[in-house]
């Protein structure tokens, strides 16, 4: 479905990020794999290393999404190697449990400067790139809870709320400007990747969350890449400013009565 286009996605080093840089590598794009630090540069070379063993193009970039001079070099390097860029997937997220009333400042900024500063940031930039060529796509991976309340978690419900925002005006915005570029958000819904590693561990903890599911289980990650593999596609070019929900059912409030 990709052929010869040009990807970047960040956070690609595991979970979700992972699994969407090799579904778009698989669909025949070529993959920058973006990862936050040394700790997860041999990581991300795996990703990389897997991408080519099988045929493919890939490459790595470090670079901290929050952070402005990252991201330009980022998104220039990207394309320079790449020969251009057409399709970003904004996945860098980062997410920590802490009470609204005691919730230090440092907790809300570091996660609003990843999550919604971060996806800014590449937008904008992506979106440069893109314009000049004459098209694009931008994929937000937003989450369920950028429309259900996560007690404990207001900072990570705001900046993926803030996320559908930003999503739908950069959506609006560059559609009528004629710039050939689309913005969608994917929400996952519970989703077995590293970051729920806790919670998969503890059987009771688990079945309380796959309650919350019609389906009845958490998804994988390669069911979140395959909707975003979709939406990069010509077979999507009329969806725009739209959140795809990828969820199992959850955000049909099953327990809910």
């Amino acid at each position: 479905m990709l052929e010869g286009r040009r990807a970047l996605v960040t956070g690609a080093s595991s979970g979700i990020g992972k699994a969407t840089a090799l579904r778009l590598a698989r669909e025949g794009a070529a993959v920058c794999v973006n990862y936050f630090s040394d700790h997860d540069a041999d990581a991300a070379g795996a990703v990389v290393n897997e991408i080519t063993a099988a045929g493919g193009k890939a490459i790595t970039v470090q670079a901290d999404v929050g952070a402005e001079a990252d991201v330009v070099r980022m998104v220039g390097d990207t394309a320079k190697q790449l020969g251009g860029l057409d399709i970003l997937v904004n996945n860098a997220g980062v997410e920590n449990a802490v009470a609204t009333l005691e919730m230090p400042l440092q907790d809300w900024e570091r996660i609003l400067r990843t999550n919604l500063t971060g996806a800014f940031l590449c937008l904008r930039e992506a979106g440069k790139v893109m314009r000049a060529q004459g098209g694009g796509v931008i994929v937000n991976m937003s989450s369920v809870h950028e429309f259900i309340p996560w007690p404990t978690y207001a900072h990570y419900c705001a900046s993926k709320g803030g996320l559908k925002l930003l999503m739908e005006t950069a959506a609006r915005e560059l559609a009528e400007l004629k710039t050939g570029i689309r913005v969608v958000n994917i929400a996952p819904g519970a989703i077995a990747t590293p970051i729920n590693q806790a919670v998969l561990a503890d059987t009771e903890e688990k079945h309380a969350v796959e309650e919350e599911i019609p389906m009845g289980r958490f998804g994988r990650a390669e069911e979140v890449a395959a909707a975003v593999a979709w939406v990069c596609s010509d077979e999507a070019s009329y969806v725009t400013g739209t959140t795809i929900v990828v969820d199992g059912g959850m955000s049909t409030y099953p327990k809910f009565i």
